[in-house]
């Protein structure tokens, strides 16, 4: 009961104007914490190629070390949504946070590929546990402020990212890997100390098992949380088609990250610097579209927003994709930035919104998993047919996350009218 109590007063009631301030102010923590992983995981990017000559390592040794990233991050996150549970997706975020940043410093003082993917084991672990527990405390932070801001968080993230690959590209030649990881860890761990403590202060506001959402989409005004009551087979169901929207959507960005640019200088013959311009135009549409998420979701609704985003996407990388000149294929990576942007952050607030921290847990770990997907499929498609076809297959899935998230609105409807 004393938690129902605060739970009402968190969320609105007589003491609703007393609430806002801490809201207000964990949703900037959050946000800090979401900009931090994007910057860190950056950082640690850009500054691959010198670690690659520091250990010796071939092409082959470095993708077997860059795998560790990827196991860490998959065992951690099928954990962490336990862990939130038992302690608090607030203290998980914290601690996360600080491992995340001590571990980065380690690939930095290794010198052998076996070292190295050991020590990415460690990152990609911290990696994997701040993903699940930021976006399961966002979950929290959304409901209690029914207002659909979950965009905003993952526009951060990519923010963050931007400014991380930015500033390692300006002093890759000045400083050695080792002083520049260091740096970092320094500055993930003081803006953890910065941070930490009002998340530390506030438990998570309004848990998605104590207060029912406010009704985010327009097709759905009866959506109040209905799978919540539903079976837990319907809704665990439920939650991996989220799951697998996700996963859609970080396949394509996995898969522009990676063979963007070698699409754009070997099958349209651009220039390097125009080639290498492709992602980053992806990513900076990108982040408009997040930044300017809430508003869409507010004024289009959650199923409108993530049909609208697929089929946008789908679009945008047929145009991309068979494009014969460079400048309608940079237009096309353009257009898919904006489609994709949303999709990844409303399928897991959904996720978390029908089953807590383990809903987002399984949706990120289906998303990210995604990520490690995309590069590789898109090689051997590349091999088998070509890289223009290949990459079309970002379109097929994109257009797969729009059928999917509009059968997804369909469920639910069912699963409320179902209640009664």
């Amino acid at each position: 009961m004393p938690l129902l109590n605060k739970v009402r007063a968190a969320s609105g009631g007589s003491r609703g104007d007393t609430a806002t301030l801490p809201l207000t102010r964990l949703r900037l923590a959050l946000t800090l914490f979401f900009a931090l992983d994007g910057f860190l995981f950056a950082g640690w990017v850009v500054r691959i190629p010198a670690i690659k000559q520091q250990t010796g390592a071939s092409a082959g040794d470095l993708g077997l070390a860059l795998l560790g990233v990827s196991a860490g991050a998959v065992v951690t996150m099928t954990l962490t949504g336990r862990l939130c549970r038992r302690y608090g997706s607030h203290p998980v975020t914290v601690v996360t946070a600080v491992l995340l940043s001590l571990s980065l410093a380690l690939p930095a003082l290794t010198r052998s590929p076996l070292a190295l993917g050991l020590v990415l084991l460690a990152f990609g672990a911290a990696y994997g546990g701040i993903n699940v527990a930021m976006n399961s405390a966002a979950v929290d932070l959304v409901t209690a402020l029914r207002r659909p801001v979950m965009p905003s968080f993952h526009a951060a993230f990519s923010l963050g990212g931007m400014l991380g690959a930015g500033l390692g590209g300006l002093v890759a030649g000045s400083l050695s890997p080792t002083a520049h990881l260091l740096g970092l860890t320094a500055a993930g761990l003081l803006l953890t100390a910065a941070a930490g403590p009002v998340l530390l202060r506030h438990p998570s506001p309004a848990p998605p098992e104590s207060l029912p959402a406010a009704p985010a989409d327009p097709a759905d005004p009866a959506g109040r949380g209905g799978a919540a009551s539903a079976p837990p087979a319907r809704t665990r169901r439920t939650v991996l088609v989220f799951g697998v929207i996700a996963l859609c959507t970080a396949y394509g960005e996995g898969a522009l990250a990676d063979w963007g640019a070698l699409h754009l200088a070997q099958d349209l013959h651009a220039h390097p610097g125009v080639a290498a311009a492709g992602y980053s135009l992806f990513a900076l549409t990108m982040t408009a579209g997040r930044l300017s998420g809430t508003a869409l979701l507010e004024r289009l609704g959650q199923t409108r927003t993530l049909v609208a985003g697929g089929l946008t996407a789908a679009a945008g990388m047929l145009l991309g994709a068979l494009a014969p000149t460079v400048w309608a294929a940079l237009l096309g990576f353009a257009v898919t930035g904006l489609g994709l942007a949303n999709i990844f952050p409303v399928a897991v607030a959904r996720a978390g919104a029908l089953a807590g921290p383990s809903g987002a847990a399984t949706a990120s770990t289906l998303g990210y998993g995604g990520m490690l997907l995309g590069p590789p499929s898109i090689g051997f498609l590349a091999d088998w047919f070509s890289l223009p076809v290949a990459l079309t297959t970002v379109a097929v899935l994109a257009a797969g996350a729009a059928a999917m998230g509009y059968a997804a609105r369909n469920t639910r409807t069912a699963e409320t009218a179902g209640r009664g």
